[in-house]
C-alpha cells in the first residue's frame, strides 16, 4: 500500500505568547514549509486543528484566516475540533486524503492560546476545558479533568498498587527530558521529593502531576508516496488509528484501561504491520502523570498494572527499555490543545531523522504517538517509521 510521508515539521515554543493565533500558526507552518523546501503555492490543502478559539477568543472562522496569513488563500481548508485530540484527528484525515489520491502535498497543524493571558482567568479557562466533558451528566457536578483522571488513576492504584511516588517519577523523567527541549514550556528539572511536597490538585495528583495551560502551534508537511523520495529524510506514516469510547464516566466498563486507546493502537499497529514490541519510543498524552501510566499500558508498551513500576524503575527513561515522552510530554513541553497532536508528530519526525540533539533516542527507527481527547473518549494513535 502507498504510504503518506512527513517531509517537513516545525513548532513554536510551547508556553506563554502574546500574539494572535494566526501569527503563532504562521510561525509553525512557515517553519515546516522551509524544513521541507516547499513553497506555499505548492500546498494543495490545509487540515487545521483548533479546539477552543470560539470560547476563548470569539474567533471561529479560523480556517481561511490562517490559510491567507501563510499565503494559501484559495485552497480547501478544513478545521477540526476533537478536544485535546484535535490536530491528531486532522492529521488522520489528511493521511487518508493523501493515501487515497485526493491530494499530493498538504499542510497539517494546529494552534491554541490557553494561558490566562488571552483574556480569561484560570477559573474560566478551567471551565472551558471542562466543556469537553458530558454536558448533562458531568459538567453540572463541577468535575474538571484533574478530577476525571484522578478517578482513573485512583482506580489503577486500587487494582495494581500504583503509588504517588511512582507518579512523581513520571514527572521527574518528563521534566528532565523537557529541560533538553528548547521548545518546551518548562525547562526546569524537578525531584521526587519536590513533586511529593506539592499542593494537592485532585487526589492523588499534586501540582507537579499536572500539565500546564500553554499557547503554541505545530505543523507538518505531508506528501504522497510517489513524491516522498524527492525530499530529504522523509518519515513514513505506518498507520493511524482512531477510536472512541462512551463519554459518561459511569458508563465506562473499566475506566482505567482507556479502551479507546487500545482500540486505536490496534488499528495503527495493524496498518503498520507491527506491534507494540516494534516501537523504539513513544510520545503519549500525559496531561497528568497518571495518564502516562494508563497510556503506556493501553499501547501495549508496558504490561497492564506495571506502568507506575516501570517509570520508577527507569524502564521508560530516555535510555530505558522503551523511552516515553523524550520531548518532555505535555507535562513539561506543554499543552496548547489544538497544537498538541501534531506537536507529538513533530517530535517523532525529529527523533526518527536523528535530529533531536541531547534528547535523541539512539537508533530510533519506529515510534508511536498517542493523543487523547476529553475524558479519554477519543484517541488517535499514529505509528511513524524511517523510510526504508
Amino acid at each position: 500500500m502507498a504510504r503518506a510521508a512527513v517531509v517537513g515539521a516545525d513548532m513554536t515554543r510551547f508556553g506563554v505568547h502574546d500574539r494572535p493565533m494566526q501569527e503563532l500558526f504562521g510561525e509553525a507552518a512557515l517553519g515546516a514549509l522551509a524544513d521541507a523546501g516547499v513553497e506555499p503555492g505548492e500546498v494543495e490543502a490545509l487540515y487545521f486543528g483548533n479546539a477552543m478559539g470560539g470560547q476563548t477568543e470569539n474567533d471561529t472562522h479560523l480556517g481561511p484566516k490562517v490559510a491567507s496569513h501563510v499565503g494559501m488563500a484559495g485552497i480547501p481548508v478544513q478545521r477540526y475540533e476533537d478536544a485535546c485530540a484535535t490536530s491528531a484527528n486532522a492529521f488522520k484525515n489528511a493521511v487518508e486524503a493523501v493515501e487515497g489520491g485526493v491530494h499530493d502535498v498538504v499542510l497539517v497543524g494546529g494552534v491554541e492560546r490557553c494561558t490566562p493571558g488571552v483574556g480569561k482567568d484560570t477559573a474560566e479557562m478551567t471551565r472551558i476545558f471542562a466543556s469537553a466533558s458530558h454536558r448533562q451528566y458531568e459538567q453540572p457536578t463541577g468535575i474538571t479533568f484533574p478530577g476525571v483522571f484522578a478517578l482513573f488513576t485512583k482506580r489503577h492504584m486500587h487494582e495494581h498498587g500504583t503509588t504517588e511516588e511512582q507518579l512523581a517519577h513520571v514527572a521527574v523523567k518528563n521534566h528532565g527530558n523537557g529541560a533538553l527541549n528548547p521548545k518546551a514550556h518548562f525547562g526546569k528539572q524537578t525531584t521526587v521529593e519536590e513533586a511529593l511536597e506539592g499542593p494537592i490538585v485532585a487526589d492523588p495528583f499534586r501540582l507537579m502531576d499536572c500539565c500546564p495551560f500553554s499557547d503554541g502551534a505545530s505543523a507538518v508537511i505531508l506528501v504522497s508516496d510517489d513524491l516522498a523520495d524527492s525530499f530529504d529524510a522523509p518519515v513514513d506514516v505506518g498507520g493511524v488509528g482512531h477510536a472512541t469510547d462512551v463519554v459518561p464516566l459511569a458508563d465506562k466498563e473499566v475506566p482505567h484501561v482507556t479502551q479507546a486507546a487500545r482500540d486505536a493502537a490496534a488499528q495503527a499497529y495493524e496498518q503498520a504491520d507491527t506491534s507494540a514490541g516494534g516501537m523504539d519510543f513513544a510520545e503519549v498524552h500525559d496531561c497528568f502523570t497518571g495518564a502516562e501510566v494508563l497510556a503506556s499500558e493501553a499501547l501495549g508498551l508496558i504490561e497492564d498494572g506495571q506502568g507506575g513500576f516501570a517509570a520508577a524503575e527507569g524502564r521508560t527513561a530516555r535510555d530505558g527499555e522503551i523511552p516515553i515522552n523524550p520531548s518532555g510530554g505535555l507535562k513539561a513541553k506543554g499543552h496548547p490543545i489544538g497544537a498538541t497532536g501534531t506537536g507529538q508528530l513533530v517530535e517523532l519526525t525529529t527523533q526518527l531523522r536523528g535530529d533531536a540533539g541531547e534528547r535523541q533516542i539512539d537508533g530510533a527507527e519506529r515510534a508511536v504517538a498517542h493523543n487523547l481527547g476529553g475524558d479519554a473518549a477519543t484517541t488517535v494513535v499514529t505509528v511513524m517509521e524511517v523510510r526504508g
